[in-house]
């Protein structure tokens, strides 16, 4: 029988665990918490009824980043899974198929949702880092193959790929995949969940890195660290379906503008700062034995012996990591995690991992 880790425990901290100190929680960069300006934002939020699309905060919002992405529209939504199950409807009709690759998000944690609620099916591509692999995906492309077979309508790319240790899409197969998708006449959307971070990491702009895709998704709830909310990017009809099917789907909000300001109040003042989790990251990255130099961004693969029970004794020691596999780690540099919080996790994962080899 195999066991495993939850991939989310409980601070220990908060729950009576073992350890009574503070906590490095390196389990996700969802688990950062408002700055006290980032509240003070929130708390002087100017407010409406966003399903009468009467919030301006929340407008102001859609506005900003349909802006920084140079397209027509954006809506505001709780959450990341949410904005790419309405991103990939408009794409991808019921019956029809998803090409992405293995370990993406929206194939392996959001619980089956395209396929439950949308119909979607999907097939996958594999690489170890979770990249582009145009040929892989070539072969797996049927847009028209008669009456018998599944149809192609997209591909997904997930920039930067969770999974796949926070790695950045290269421009290189970007714009091999728009060929090809533009060649075979099917959709690309782009998880963008943390496109912040390649941003930052490559220099290059959001639109550009957007370039590829028909339909877009992004989440403001990770590294930027505002508490809740995701915006579905695209032209302005398409933002307007989407509108109807998050009614739909429940998840019209009232006065969501005291969230939409903690957002605006992240692109104002937590973008830039992201190369400081880049450069923890990759301090971790080496005290666990992991070639910095292959670390993009924020997120560190670790591979582990045994993964729960490293999880287990670096919490005991108050660094709380996720286990992502029986035998792989990840952790996740983020705004709450400092120079001296990131040096005293890795004294002790580096003890921890080498006590488990």
């Amino acid at each position: 029988m195999c066991s495993r880790e939850p991939l989310s425990t409980q601070n220990p901290a908060i729950a009576g665990g073992p350890y009574a100190g503070a906590v490095i929680d390196l389990r996700s960069d969802t688990v950062s918490r408002p700055t006290e300006a980032m509240r003070a934002a929130m708390a002087g939020a100017e407010v409406g009824d966003d399903v009468y699309a009467e919030d301006p905060s929340v407008l102001a919002l859609e506005e900003r980043v349909a802006g920084m992405f140079e397209r027509e529209a954006a809506l505001f939504c709780p959450t990341g899974s949410m904005t790419n199950v309405l991103a990939i409807r408009l794409l991808v009709p019921a019956g029809a198929e998803l090409i992405c690759e293995a370990r993406a998000h929206v194939v392996r944690a959001e619980l089956g949702a395209h396929a439950a609620v949308s119909g979607v099916t999907t097939r996958t591509w594999q690489h170890p880092r979770g990249l582009l692999d145009l040929d892989q995906i070539d072969e797996l492309l049927a847009p028209d193959l008669g009456p018998f077979l599944v149809r192609t309508a997209a591909v997904a790319v997930e920039n930067t790929h969770n999974f796949g240790g926070g790695s950045v899409q290269t421009a290189e197969g970007l714009k091999g995949l728009r060929a090809l998708a533009e060649r075979c006449g099917v959709g690309v959307h782009l998880d963008g969940a943390r496109i912040w971070n390649a941003h930052v990491a490559t220099g290059t702009t959001l639109a550009e890195l957007a370039e590829v895709a028909d339909t877009v998704s992004v989440c403001l709830s990770k590294g930027l660290g505002a508490p809740v909310g995701s915006l579905v990017v695209g032209t302005a009809e398409q933002v307007a379906e989407s509108r109807v099917w998050r009614k739909r789907l429940g998840g019209g909000w009232r006065q969501a503008g005291v969230l939409a300001a903690a957002g605006l109040h992240a692109l104002d003042h937590h973008v830039e700062r992201l190369a400081d989790d880049h450069a923890h990251a990759r301090v971790l990255a080496d005290a666990c034995g992991v070639d910095p130099a292959g670390v993009d961004t924020n997120i560190v693969v670790v591979p582990c012996a045994d993964a729960a029970t490293a999880v287990a004794v670096a919490r005991a020691e108050g660094v709380l990591v996720a286990a992502v596999g029986a035998r792989t780690l990840r952790l996740v540099t983020h705004l709450d995690v400092g120079p001296a919080d990131v040096r005293t996790a890795a004294t002790v994962l580096a003890r921890v991992l080498r006590e488990a080899a």
